[in-house]
């Protein structure tokens, strides 16, 4: 008898149809089933996924994505489930995926998320690989509760979720989803850190900076510590509160020694300020330019959530090639950019 556990792909989708081809195209080699949970389409959302060959059931939206995600794990039955969405899909490592079938379900699968469209990209690393009891609490940015080790897989999902095109069409979505759970859990330093990105998205700056603070007076220690302080920096600086900034950055400053993408914040923040007050402009410059230098010796760290390319390579060396140059520097400055070239866009 055969001891082979069955892998099955898990969506829920509403309205899809422009995507859900891709996401099935990209996870059918390397599943055995394909369950898509239509929530309401008004489009060919749920002819398209079986022309795909995914088995399609549909529920009424109850504005809670984890029971949505919950009954489509129920419908799917799996030993392994890998949990994707609509705007996302198995760009590369899906052998790793199929290797499930002979491997117990001990575990949860974390995977790279990696940004395509987004204005800066970035990756994060998300436990998208469950088994097969695992469930999701949470009716917005809802998190599998178990208490299994996580395993960071060779996968990568790619996700275009945050476009521009996108993010117009959902604004609003999330936000009236997260206010209602905050409401029952206001001390979640999760959900203030969720509904801080939601208003950074929309260049609701001073929201999404009380949002943040907010987060920071609740959390502990947690993975995404390093890309909350980076945000919050960046809502301060857009709002001109610089001396804030830096007393939070000399603050978080051991926490965030690790984080290519703190320096590159706290750079921009002090380049901001500089700008800002020109009678002060060479001292805050100075520590833009060590923030940036030490961006670079930390170098490029995707292993942190919410890491953004660059940050730890080329973007900071530009940032501090161009004060460079201003300051008469152009020999250093054509050093950083040699060392640290911009990549060509990516497809």
């Amino acid at each position: 008898m055969s001891s082979r556990r069955r892998l099955a792909l898990v969506a829920i989708a509403r309205d899809e149809a422009p995507r859900i081809g891709r996401l099935l195209a990209s996870a059918a080699p390397w599943v055995d089933d394909m369950l898509v949970l239509d929530t309401g389409s008004r489009d060919a959302t749920p002819a398209l996924a079986r022309a795909a060959g995914a088995r399609v059931a549909h529920c009424a939206w109850r504005d809670d994505f984890a029971a949505a995600r919950n009954a489509a794990l129920d419908l799917a039955a799996a030993d392994w489930h890998l949990v994707l969405d609509a705007d996302e899909w198995v760009a590369d490592g899906g052998a790793q995926l199929a290797a499930l079938r002979d491997t117990a379900p001990g575990f949860v699968g974390a995977l790279n998320l990696v940004e395509h469209g987004a204005a800066s990209g970035g990756s994060d690393w998300i436990s998208r690989v469950l088994p097969g009891a695992v469930r999701y609490a949470g009716r917005v940015h809802e998190q599998p509760q178990h208490a299994l080790p996580v395993r960071r897989l060779p996968v990568v999902i790619g996700h275009d979720g945050y476009a521009p095109e996108r993010m117009a069409a959902k604004r609003g979505r999330n936000r009236a989803l997260l206010v209602a759970e905050l409401a029952l859990r206001p001390d979640d330093a999760y959900l203030w850190y969720q509904l801080g990105k939601d208003c950074a998205v929309y260049d609701e700056h001073a929201e999404a900076a009380a949002a943040f603070e907010r987060a920071q007076a609740l959390r502990s220690p947690v993975p995404w510590q390093h890309d909350l302080a980076a945000r919050q920096l960046y809502a301060l600086k857009k709002l001109a509160r610089h001396a804030e900034g830096l007393a939070l950055a000399q603050r978080l400053l051991g926490e965030c020694a690790e984080s290519p993408d703190f320096f590159f914040a706290l750079g921009d923040l002090m380049l901001d300020w500089a700008a800002h007050e020109p009678q002060h402009g060479a001292e805050r410059l100075a520590v833009a330019q060590q923030a940036w230098q030490q961006a670079l010796a930390i170098g490029e760290r995707p292993d942190l959530v919410g890491a953004v390319p660059g940050r730890g390579s080329w973007l900071a060396a530009h940032n501090l090639a161009v004060v460079l140059d201003a300051l008469g520097d152009a020999a250093r400055a054509a050093t950083l950019r040699t060392r640290h070239p911009t990549p060509s866009p990516r497809d």
